[in-house]
Parts: C-alpha cells; sequence; structure tokens
C-alpha cells in the first residue's frame, strides 16, 4: 500500500511534465488563438471607411456621391480665425462696486469735519463747503471711477467694455467714466470758491479719497469668453443626399479636400447604423488570424528553432498584442496623433533579443495590422516602416549604451526627412507645413528609449540571451571568472585562449562571436571543484590520478561537464552559454584513460560508456567552433618544440578526428567553413608560440 501511495504521488509530481511534453505542440496553436482573439476583441468594430486621399492628388477612384446629408467641417485655421475674431468681440466685463461709494463718503465726511475744527470759520460755511463738495464727489461716484487694465488698452488711450450693473450689461468707453487722474482734473474744474485756502484743503481732501469702483471681473469675462468661444459652428454648409463629391480623374483641391474630410467624419459617426458589428468583428478575426498565420509559417520555415520554443513564440505573440493594444487604446482615448505610440520600440526589440530578419518582418506584420485601423494609413505605413528599417540598421548589435541613443537620433531622423518630404508633396510650400504636428514624433522617439529596460525583463522572463547580457557575461570581473582564475588559473589560461581561436573562426565563417566567447569563457568552469585532476593546474610532476584506477580518473575528468551545468544553472547563466558545457566534449571518449586501461587490463572487461563523455554533440556553428578550439588549443600544449609544420599536422590531426567520429553531423558548417577554421587555428596558433607564419604558404 506504501509503495502505491509513492508511485501516486511521483506521478502527480511528474504529471504537469508529463501534459507539457504531450501538448507542448499544440500550445503555440493555443497561444496563437488567443492573441488573435485578445487583440480582436478591443480594436475598435466600426466599418473602416474606404477611401484613401491626399490634397493635391488625383482620384482614381469612381465618381463619389454622398449617400446622405453632411454638414462642411471648417479647416482648422477657419476654425482659429472664427475663435480669435470671437474673442476679439467680447468685451471685457466691469463691475461697479456700490458699497464702494457709501464708504468713501462717509470716510470724507468724517475726515472733512476733523479737519474742519482746525479753521476759524463760521458754521454756516461750513456746511456749505461740505455740501457742495460732497455732492460733486457723489456725482463722480455715481458716474464712476475704473481701474485701467493695460491688457484691454492694446496700445490705445481708451477702449471698450461691458459694464454689469444689476446683472444689466451696458456698453461703454472708458472715456464714459472717469480714471483718478481724470476724477481729480474734474473736481478741480467744476468746484468753485471765493476762498483758494479752502479749496485747496478740499481738492487735497477729495484727491485721497478717490478709489476706483469699477473693476474688471476675469472670472465672469472668462465664462463668457468659454461659452461664446463654445457656441461657435465648426461647419460651413451642407452637402445634401445624391450630391456629386468628386469626380473620377479630378484633382482634390482644397475645397473637395475639406468635403472629403467630413464626409469621413461624417460617415465614421454614423457606424452605428451602418453594416453589421459581428461581420466587422469576423472581418477583423480573419486579418489578425491571417497575420499572425504567416508570421508561424515564417517561423516554421525559417526560424525553427524559435518556432520550436515556445517560450520565444510568447515572447513574440506578446510584443504583436502589446503594441497594437496600445494603437485601440490610443484610438479609444482619440488622442491628437496616433504618432505619440513608438511602434519602433518592436523592431529595436526584436533585433536585439533576435536577428536583424525577424525584426523586419515583425514590424511589418504590426504596421500591416495598424494601418487598418489609423486615418491615412498609406502615411502611416510609410512613416513607421521607414522609421523601422533605420531602427534595425542602427543597431547591429547593442555592445554600449549610447548606440541606443544614437538609434533613437537616427530614427528622429528619418520621421523628420519622411514628415518634411510628405508636406511638402502635400503643401507644396515650407511655410505652409506644420510644424507642430512634428511634436509626436518627437516624444514617440524618447518612449522607444523604454526598449532598454524591457529588454532585460524579457531576458529573465523569457529566458532569452541578449548582446548585452553577453557582453557582461565576458567580463573577466564578472564573479564566476573571478573564481575561475584564483582557483584554476591553467584553466582560466586555456578558456581565454580557446575565446580568442573561437571567437576568431566564427567571425570569420559567420555568426554570433559574443556567444562563442562567452561560451568557451564558462566551457570549462566545472573544474572549480577539482582544478588539481587537470594537467593544465598541476605544478608538480605528480598527478592525483596516479593512485587512482583508470575508471575513476576517467569520471573525474568527465564530472567537469556536470559539474559545469550545475554551477552555471546555480549561477543562473543562459542555457545558450551552458549549452556549450554540454557539447564541447561531445560524446567522444576520454582517449588517454582508456587506451590505458586497454593497455594495462587486456584481461578485464570494459565499458567503454565509462570512458565516453554524456554529449550531447555539436548542434550549432558556435558549439562546433568550440569544441575544434578547445580540442587544438589544448593538444597544442603538449608540443614540445612548436613549429609550422607540427601546428599545421596538429590542426589538421585534431579536426579530421573530430569529422571521423561524426562530432560535427548536427553543425551547419561546411566543408569550406572548416578550411576557413583551420587556416585561423594555425595562423593564430603560430602567433602565439612565435613561429613565422610565411612558412605556412609553402605547407
Amino acid at each position: 500500500m506504501k509503495s502505491i501511495i509513492i508511485i501516486l504521488a511521483k506521478i502527480k509530481k511528474n504529471s504537469h511534465r508529463v501534459l507539457y511534453r504531450k501538448y507542448s505542440s499544440n500550445i503555440k496553436y493555443i497561444m496563437m488563438v488567443l492573441s488573435v482573439l485578445i487583440i480582436t476583441v478591443f480594436l475598435p468594430k466600426q466599418p473602416r471607411f474606404r477611401y484613401e486621399f491626399e490634397k493635391g492628388e488625383i482620384w482614381k477612384n469612381k465618381d463619389l456621391v454622398s449617400p446622405f446629408n453632411f454638414a462642411i467641417l471648417k479647416t482648422t485655421p477657419q476654425v482659429t480665425t472664427d475663435k480669435k475674431d470671437a474673442l476679439n468681440n467680447v468685451l471685457p466685463i466691469y463691475k461697479m462696486n456700490k458699497e464702494m461709494i457709501h464708504s468713501v463718503e462717509e470716510a470724507y465726511l468724517n475726515e472733512f469735519d476733523v479737519k474742519w475744527k482746525t479753521n476759524t470759520f463760521p458754521e454756516n460755511e461750513k456746511a456749505g463747503y461740505k455740501s457742495s463738495s460732497f455732492k460733486l464727489l457723489e456725482a463722480i461716484y455715481t458716474r464712476g471711477i475704473i481701474a485701467m487694465n493695460a491688457k484691454h488698452q492694446k496700445g490705445n488711450k481708451y477702449y471698450d467694455f461691458a459694464l454689469m450693473t444689476n446683472n444689466i450689461s451696458r456698453n461703454l468707453s472708458t472715456q464714459d467714466v472717469f480714471t483718478v487722474p481724470s476724477a481729480l482734473e474734474y473736481f478741480q474744474k467744476n468746484y468753485n470758491s471765493i476762498n483758494l485756502k479752502v479749496k485747496e484743503m478740499i481738492v487735497n481732501l477729495v484727491e485721497d479719497h478717490l478709489t476706483p469702483n469699477i473693476t474688471f471681473d476675469e472670472k465672469l469675462t472668462t465664462i463668457v469668453q468659454n461659452n461664446t468661444v463654445s457656441s461657435l459652428s465648426t461647419t460651413r454648409g451642407m452637402v445634401q443626399k445624391g450630391e456629386l463629391i468628386i469626380a473620377k480623374d479630378n484633382v482634390v483641391d482644397d475645397e473637395i479636400y475639406q468635403k472629403l474630410l467630413s464626409f469621413k467624419e461624417a460617415y465614421e459617426a454614423q457606424t452605428k447604423t451602418i453594416g453589421d458589428s459581428k461581420l466587422v468583428y469576423f472581418g477583423q478575426i480573419l486579418l489578425v488570424g491571417f497575420i499572425v498565420s504567416l508570421l508561424m509559417f515564417f517561423l516554421k520555415l525559417f526560424r525553427k528553432d524559435i518556432f520550436a520554443d515556445n517560450r520565444q513564440l510568447s515572447l513574440l505573440l506578446l510584443v504583436i498584442t502589446t503594441m497594437l493594444l496600445c494603437l485601440t487604446w490610443a484610438i479609444k482615448l482619440n488622442l491628437p496623433s496616433i504618432y505619440y505610440i513608438p511602434f519602433c520600440i518592436v523592431p529595436i526589440i526584436i533585433r536585439i533579443l533576435f536577428d536583424t530578419r525577424l525584426a523586419l518582418y515583425l514590424h511589418l506584420l504590426v504596421i500591416l495590422i495598424a494601418g487598418f485601423f489609423v486615418p491615412n494609413s498609406f502615411e502611416f505605413v510609410f512613416y513607421q516602416i521607414t522609421s523601422g528599417m533605420v531602427a534595425i540598421y542602427s543597431i547591429r548589435n547593442l555592445i554600449k549604451r549610447e548606440q541606443l541613443l544614437l538609434s533613437a537620433l537616427f530614427i528622429l531622423s528619418a520621421y523628420f526627412v519622411s514628415f518634411v518630404g510628405i508636406g511638402l508633396l502635400r503643401e507644396g510650400s515650407f511655410n505652409q507645413i506644420e510644424w507642430i504636428n512634428f511634436i509626436p514624433f518627437i516624444i514617440s522617439v524618447l518612449l522607444s528609449l523604454l526598449a532598454y529596460p524591457l529588454i532585460y525583463a524579457f531576458e529573465r522572463l523569457f529566458g532569452i540571451t541578449s548582446d548585452v547580457a553577453l557582453i557582461e557575461l565576458t567580463n573577466t570581473n564578472n564573479k564566476l571568472l573571478r573564481e575561475l582564475a584564483f582557483k584554476a588559473p591553467g584553466t582560466f589560461q586555456h578558456s581565454l585562449q580557446v575565446a580568442n581561436l573561437a571567437e576568431a573562426a566564427i567571425f570569420k565563417i559567420g555568426g554570433n562571436s559574443l556567444l562563442v566567447r562567452a561560451g568557451a569563457l564558462y566551457h570549462d568552469i566545472g573544474k572549480i571543484e577539482n582544478p588539481q585532476y587537470f594537467i593544465e593546474n598541476q605544478n608538480t610532476a605528480l598527478s592525483p590520478h596516479d593512485k587512482l584506477p583508470y575508471e575513476q580518473s576517467a569520471q573525474i575528468i568527465i564530472k567537469h561537464v556536470h559539474k559545469g551545468i550545475e554551477i552555471t544553472r546555480r549561477h543562473q547563466l543562459p542555457e545558450s552559454v551552458i549549452d556549450f558545457i554540454r557539447t564541447h566534449h561531445g560524446n567522444t571518449r576520454v582517449d588517454y584513460f582508456y587506451q590505458s586501461f586497454l593497455k594495462n587490463s587486456p584481461e578485464k572487461f570494459v565499458d567503454e560508456n565509462i570512458f565516453r563523455y554524456p554529449g550531447p554533440i555539436p548542434f550549432s556553428k558556435e558549439t562546433g567552433v568550440l569544441m575544434l578550439a578547445d580540442s587544438v588549443e589544448a593538444a597544442s600544449r603538449s608540443l614540445k618544440n612548436p613549429d609550422a609544420q607540427s601546428i599545421n599536422d596538429l590542426v589538421e590531426r585534431i579536426i579530421n578526428y573530430k569529422l571521423e567520429q561524426n562530432q560535427l553531423d548536427n553543425c551547419d558548417i561546411t566543408l569550406k567553413d572548416l578550411e576557413t577554421i583551420k587556416l585561423i587555428f594555425k595562423t593564430m596558433l603560430m602567433s602565439i608560440y612565435h613561429v613565422r607564419i610565411d612558412y605556412l604558404q609553402n605547407v
């Protein structure tokens, strides 16, 4: 019973792995269907306006007759001019403060009484002066004293305004009311007194009590201005149902262009009553599904490695889905310009994580789908394809961070060239180009710099290794490489030499030189565990293997492959680098100990698998070149008197032996590539051992 429970537990533990293996080939198609459904669910569901048009072009379609009545929209400059004129016609609104009149007058009378006490004039004269001056001051305040506003004057001495009194507005001029200086001047002219001393005293007293009681009401003025602008008509005339909008082969001039724009907007506004939304949705599924299917066929035919890897495939579908969801979001939010969306981030990310061809292909697919849902789709496609191509060309390898900034500058330049070219084609004049419309492109390019952190996130989430990650791994100050240099210095030096040989060879025959270098530096990392068992780390004539059986020695040597995989996985190195550790010996034998066993124990039965590496054999150009470089470099250390002939024979023998052992059967390395590799290895080894290279030419 207990054993049955244990078996069931093991089955449960491994069931998800079994299911994954069983249905892994179907997962990619499930992801494809989900991606299509997610994209189409959120895309706008209105029927698409069928015509594309540009100002100054010939109308190549059939005669266009209006199927319904619609208003002709004003152009943006016309609307702007109308708003400006309307605002100019709105008078600034002022209010008269009546309460101020009473408070000022009361203060004036009180101060008049105080100052009059110091004079010896009779009381009857005092009452006369007080009454006459007060009536004149009251007349001034009744007419009003305005606080002039330089903004409203606009360089003129006088301006018109609206005076609001008891919710009743009167249009006046500043000439109709007083200012503080004109009110004082008016008082001086109209106040008569025989006694000049009394007049001077009263004038000074009045001057102290002249305060504007007509002030600008900015809040009310703004409300009136906004109401005036909002009430403006944005149309100018109507097109009746059945009326000809434009005939075939006619030029799209300014007037017709505005009619076409108005017709398009009216058509899209009536989409709720035009067509069947279910059929529109079905059409979207057909188009998006077709585009995604093309991607799947492309991967199956030309990038089988990505097609077989569900993680990498899910990354590609995620990028497509995310970009199209961003487009949908922008359309639903009615962004001022669709060019705020950084479409160039797609080719940048795919180019760095994969390759140029896939980056261009995926970018084209995204733009083709997006083109169905944006205005002026041909113009949009032209902008995005050209800038995407520039983005791909400008980042061959992201080795330095500044390359991303340079790429952004190149993309912006591509947008600018296209913007100016299209502007001139449409307007025929630099002055007519609306340069403010270039701002969305600038913001889009700045947003494309988000590719850098996204690349790191995708690497971690999907297990993909970019050139940036490889550069970090090949830094010899890396913690793991420093440990190798300290514990196994001979192995570290050997790894450096192998890296140089392999990198030079793969660069010549074509391949990822950064990946080869990283693989070469870590391929023997498992020797950290028992460095003294490997000859390059032994400092004495005695070897630990002298006291061990040949089978055990072979197992210790072979074990460095398993240990290397274990160590690198513990340090979270990419699987693409770990592949070099698995394959750098293929499934060859540890011949020294195998032959020694046969020689010294001929009577014993030998299990050859004890002396054989587990494999697999190399399966790419990069892993194949590393195997050859590793074997050649290790063997070259055994040369007692290295010269051109011995190095030539060594390289030929090692590479031919690997071919005979079928170690390169799964590599896409041609015979021509092998000859190139041999020449590079011979040349570099001669340089290392200071052998005259010209002798090689006669060999």
